[in-house]
């Protein structure tokens, strides 16, 4: 297993990973209490109860697990960049959104297991869940970027700069998830997406996404009216 617990696997380690490998790859719907016990080795069919409650208790922190990792990497790397008087260009922040949420496998040759593809199941599919289960608390180094992008992007209407955050946070979950899939398999070539190279290029894409020109025309003159008042706000907030 390339992503195993410690020294010392407890039942309850063995049932988190076991969980986190069948939702990433079937998602919560897919999957019962029963092929999870199975799949983590456990006899004892009400040992997910035991340690958990429910399953969606065993989701939640599973959840939690991986969100408090990526967000203490953000923060950390957020604070070496404003030590460093940055940032100084978008990329800067786009890295920071990439490059923590990476890597945070225990093993395996990429130390990538199934943690992306889980979160993005169950961030599509049950977005109550997986909002409730961060408590606006291990996403606030990913809100600490947001607040960077909008401070670099003024030109940008908050409306369409809502939309590009929207876009962006969909085309991160999938990136990554692909990624993440194919070096976890050994038949797949995985050349590609092993290079660090092929992570800075995917935060030059979510560059272009956040920058990219706009046409009015694809907007509705109600939303045009909300944007235009909105900047407005905002303009008349700095000013003040």
């Amino acid at each position: 297993m390339s992503d195993t617990p410690d020294l010392k696997p407890t039942a309850r380690d063995w049932i988190k990973l076991a969980a986190r490998r069948l939702v990433a790859e079937r998602g919560v719907d897919g999957v019962t209490t029963r092929e999870i016990i199975k799949a983590a080795g456990q006899k004892n069919q009400g040992s997910l109860n035991y340690y958990f409650g429910t399953k969606e208790e065993l989701i939640r922190e599973i959840i939690i697990d991986g969100a408090k990792l990526i967000d203490e990497r953000r923060h950390a790397a957020l604070n070496e960049l404003r030590a460093n008087g940055g940032p100084k260009s978008i990329e800067d922040i786009t890295d920071i959104l990439i490059f923590p949420a990476v890597r945070i496998s225990r093993g395996g040759k990429y130390f990538e297991d199934s943690y992306s593809r889980f979160a993005t199941q169950v961030r599509d599919y049950h977005p109550a869940l997986f909002a409730d289960a961060l408590a606006n608390k291990w996403n606030s180094g990913y809100q600490q970027c947001l607040i960077e992008l909008r401070k670099m992007l003024p030109d940008i209407p908050p409306l369409i700069l809502n939309q590009r955050f929207s876009f962006m946070g969909a085309y991160l979950g999938s990136v990554l998830s692909t990624r993440e899939r194919v070096l976890t398999d050994d038949s797949r070539p995985t050349k590609l997406w092993a290079s660090d190279g092929t992570l800075h290029h995917f935060s030059q894409t979510m560059v272009a996404i956040l920058t990219a020109p706009y046409l009015p025309e694809l907007f509705s003159e109600e939303e045009l009216e909300e944007v235009t008042a909105e900047s407005k706000r905002i303009a008349e907030k700095a000013s003040s």
